[in-house]
């Protein structure tokens, strides 16, 4: 089942890997942070 999901702090770091990982997994991510990633 495709979620969507919202995740802040995604320009580096743990935010990044997650996003990363969770589009991988075909979810819709919604990324948020301080410059562009």
């Amino acid at each position: 089942m495709k979620k969507t999901v919202l995740i802040t702090g995604a320009t580096d770091g743990i935010g990044l890997l997650a996003a990363r990982m969770l589009a991988r997994k075909g979810h819709r991510v919604l990324a948020h942070g301080r410059s562009d990633a």
